[in-house]
């Protein structure tokens, strides 16, 4: 290359990502190509090591290493313990699992920690920001890691701004005002479910907004003084429970002529079914490994971190489900608000209902705080890969903080607050995680099983992934008969029996006819591939169990995703890679340059 050309090179390598969209004309060119770019940049894996070095220098100034393994619990912890918790506890004790809500919540918790386990092995190995998204890029490559990213962004979104405005109720709660459009203003004129302007969500956004672009250590420490008066207000309704309850409301309904007694009143399926209900109030420990870029050291605290949270966080559950039942018959529980309704009728004890709304409260912010460290995280690390504007990317030198995207993003979450009336179910809300959490278990048994490489990986692969895909499959079959056939009978339970057969076969074969071809050097998920083939066959599980509106939702933004992806994001990435392929050219052609001289 002559001198002329090394010039023209970086010129063009100084023009970042605008090839494809520096004009109308250089548009349609690139849609031409779609097809080629598609096939060069869909499946395309990034390395490991060019995730921590080249693509993390986009972002220019890096991340403090300033938190350590308890900043990982407290996030972890004000991530699980929000509201949620308050609602899905006297759903699922009331309609399926009656007081054996206890066992529904033990084994949610240990599918929690089968999933943090495999989230744990790639922080732990590839400690950069991001989360899943960067997890699923050095394994199924690009495409696979947007469409999730994307959507698991938009579901933080919108949740975000839900939450925001549900706390402006349960603050009216502790203070006395059980109506939230007391402190909502009416515009008259707008549809119904946008006529309601909520400042207080607003300013909440505003305010946690502020204050993780300030600095991410200074938020953790906030997270940890919020998350341990929440404890403290958990552990009081713990205790109220077990001083104002009665034991015998663990077996006995208030109308025993309609409801069935005992402590597993609808049986082994309720249990199962309250499980797949109360799962979703763990939701938000997968928040944490975003922050491994910021971890002082990974291989000790991010273990330590994400399943001793959740450990904790099992515990407080527990002990919450027994209180529960012990203060009313499971058949007594009201659905949307149980623990603060147990103590509405009595006298003299209406306060604690105003002290649960206060800790309700505390915890809508701690959830708030740890969700949006964690979707700006996303956001950045989207932006680091070229397949979203680069501005998203950037590190503020002195804050340390991706401020771009957290400002972004809290901009807008606050605008859907301030308007929308967003009555989105915990289902609508969950799935986009649940798939997530579902990729990231089939992508460390590939990572696991498949050495890196280039013809020799693509060769490899296909036992790995004819596994994933079969054993998905049993999974599903084993979905579908759970929820569709006939209650009841020893046909269902043999066919049932007869899946988990093939599923535990399916894992034993593959154990033994496959190798491993990658041992992870620090820390690696235990009893490979068992615990991360539980783990999907769990979440697929739990999938299933969501409604159809949850599923028309997820399409929805799916296709949004893709149709982005086609017209912008390929386009964006394939000139990103271009550009950085052309700077490392012109590197290498000016230090041969050098050595002649």
């Amino acid at each position: 290359m002559d001198k002329g050309a090394l010039v023209e090179a970086t010129e063009c390598s100084n023009g970042g990502g605008a090839g494809s969209f520096s004009s109308l004309r250089a548009y349609g060119r690139a849609l031409a190509q779609t097809p080629r770019r598609l096939a060069r940049r869909a499946c395309a894996a990034t390395a490991p090591g060019e995730e921590m070095s080249r693509v993390r220098a986009r972002s220019g100034a890096q991340m403090a290493r300033a938190l350590r393994w308890p900043d990982l619990v407290g996030l972890g912890l004000g991530g699980m313990v929000g509201a949620g918790v308050f609602v899905t506890t006297g759903r699922a004790t009331r309609l399926y699992a009656g007081p054996g809500v206890v066992v529904s919540y033990a084994i949610a918790g240990l599918c929690a920690l089968l999933s943090a386990f495999c989230y744990t092995e790639f922080a732990v190995d590839l400690p950069v920001a991001g989360g899943a998204f960067s997890y699923l890029r050095v394994t199924f490559g690009e495409f696979a890691a947007f469409l999730t990213g994307a959507n698991l962004i938009m579901e933080y979104v919108f949740s975000n701004a839900a939450v925001a405005r549900s706390f402006t109720a349960y603050l009216g709660t502790a203070v006395g005002v059980d109506a939230p459009s007391k402190w909502r203003i009416a515009v008259p004129g707008l549809p119904k479910g946008f006529n309601e302007v909520d400042l207080v969500a607003v300013g909440v956004i505003l305010l946690i907004s502020v204050c993780i672009c300030y600095s991410t250590k200074e938020s953790s420490v906030v997270n940890m003084v919020l998350t341990a008066v929440h404890v403290a207000f958990i552990l009081f309704i713990v205790v109220m429970g077990f001083w104002r309850g009665d034991a015998r409301n663990l077996t006995r309904p208030a109308d025993p002529e309609h409801n069935p007694g005992g402590f597993f009143p609808h049986g082994a399926a309720g249990v199962f079914n309250g499980a797949a209900m109360v799962y979703l109030s763990y939701i938000g420990y997968d928040a944490v490994s975003t922050m491994a870029e910021e971890v002082e050291r990974p291989a000790r605290d991010i273990p330590v971190g994400v399943s001793g949270s959740v450990v904790l966080v099992t515990v407080l559950y527990c002990l919450m489900a027994v209180s529960m039942a012990m203060l009313l018959p499971y058949d007594a529980i009201d659905t949307e608000a149980p623990f603060s309704a147990a103590f509405k009728g009595r006298s003299g004890w209406e306060w604690v209902s105003n002290v649960i709304g206060a800790g309700a409260s505390l915890g809508i912010l701690t959830s708030l705080i740890v969700a949006m460290l964690g979707q700006a995280r996303y956001l950045c690390i989207i932006g680091r890969s070229g397949m979203m504007p680069t501005w998203l990317a950037k590190v503020h030198p002195r804050t340390a903080t991706p401020v771009n995207a957290s400002a972004f993003l809290g901009v807008f979450t606050a605008a859907l607050a301030l308007f929308t009336e967003l009555d989105v179910l915990l289902n609508l809300v969950s799935i986009g995680t649940l798939f997530v959490f579902y990729m990231v278990a089939n992508a460390v048994v590939y990572r696991r099983y498949v050495a890196p490489g280039d013809e020799t990986r693509r060769r490899a692969a296909w036992p790995t992934l004819a596994f994933l895909v079969a054993f998905s499959l049993v999974a599903l079959c084993f979905t579908l008969l759970w929820q569709l056939a006939p209650v009841g009978g020893a046909a269902k339970a043999g066919l049932l029996a007869a899946c988990g057969a093939v599923a535990v076969a399916t894992v034993g074969a593959f154990q033994a006819l496959v190798p491993q071809a990658h041992e992870p050097e620090l820390w690696g998920v235990p009893g490979m591939p068992w615990v991360p083939a539980a783990s999907v066959f769990l979440n697929v599980f739990l999938l299933g169990s969501l409604d159809r509106p949850s599923y028309v939702r997820f399409g929805f933004f799916s296709a949004a995703t893709v149709l982005v992806y086609v017209l912008y994001s390929v386009h964006a990435s394939y000139d990103a890679e271009e550009s950085g392929a052309t700077v490392l050219d012109a590197a290498k052609v000016q230090d041969e340059a050098g050595c002649k001289v």
